[in-house]
């Protein structure tokens, strides 16, 4: 139908090409299904809804790269050419334009407000109360995780105070620090209880990524950022930075164990701050 009056003519590069894109639309299908790449366990309460959304986003726009694709594979695998014929053309049709205009906005608005909703049932809902504070310092190429004593308050920090064995600059002469645990590279946290993040940075841009909390959240210098989650699933998780923060990016990594209660987790912070 090269000419636009034809019924068209199949030819050999044109098989060959559609069915290149059919074995693309199946294996795209098959990595779909069979999922053997996917997202790490979950292991937050949060979590379950921006997998959803995911899982939405990617079906909608799944069926419209396997339509198109598969449209593509037929035409060329249908309508080829020896090389002399001359394509048909016309200018527009406004009324198939008007439809996959209205079509295309009417989906993508959905899912604009479905993710809408999702950020906002996570990032603007109100603070959980009771729950693990823990303030945290990024810096090249490592975290900092801060954790408050007994009293609950968090002692006084300066970074004049800043030293090779003071990472923070906690002031230890200030009461309310005396009892603060102060670890790096491991964090800890009870299992079933909402986890308060107060998230800073000493030289760069870091980004505080928990994979299996689905948690991510940039660590800015001169700013003190506060995100939370609830853990769901006791077990060794990684805390990884998910910006490019220097030469020693890749190794800026921490432990993050979900103890399988708060005594176990209480248990934990009275070892560590029996050994500062």
């Amino acid at each position: 139908m090269a000419d636009g009056s034809g019924p068209g003519r199949v030819t050999l590069s044109g098989v060959v090409l559609a069915g290149l894109l059919l074995v693309l639309i199946i294996a795209s299908l098959y990595l779909f299904i069979a999922q053997p790449f996917w997202f790490p366990p979950l292991a937050s309460e949060h979590g379950g809804r921006i997998d959803s959304l995911f899982g939405t986003v990617l079906v909608v726009s799944g069926i419209a790269f396997v339509l198109v694709q598969g449209a593509l594979g037929l035409f060329v695998a249908r309508y080829g050419a020896n090389g002399n014929e001359r394509a048909a053309y016309w200018h527009d049709n406004p009324k198939v334009e008007a439809i996959l205009l209205i079509t295309t906005a009417v989906i993508l608005t959905v899912l604009v407000f479905m993710g809408q909703r999702v950020w906002a049932s996570i990032y603007f809902a109100d603070q959980p109360q009771n729950a693990t504070i823990i303030q945290i310092t990024g810096e090249q190429f490592f975290w900092n995780f801060h954790y408050p004593g007994a009293d609950g308050q968090f002692g006084r920090t300066d970074t004049k105070l800043i030293t090779s064995t003071n990472n923070i600059g906690l002031d230890r002469n200030d009461p309310v620090a005396k009892d603060d645990v102060v670890s790096v590279g491991i964090m800890h946290v009870p299992i079933g209880k909402p986890v308060r993040v107060r998230l800073r940075s000493k030289d760069v841009i870091h980004s505080f990524f928990l994979p299996n909390f689905r948690l991510k959240q940039d660590a800015v210098p001169g700013m003190g950022i506060e995100v939370w989650f609830t853990p769901t699933r006791a077990g060794q998780y990684e805390v990884a930075c998910a910006e490019l923060c220097g030469l020693g990016h890749y190794r800026m990594k921490a432990a993050l164990t979900v103890d399988e209660s708060e005594e176990a987790f209480n248990a934990w912070l009275k070892m560590a701050a029996e050994q500062q």
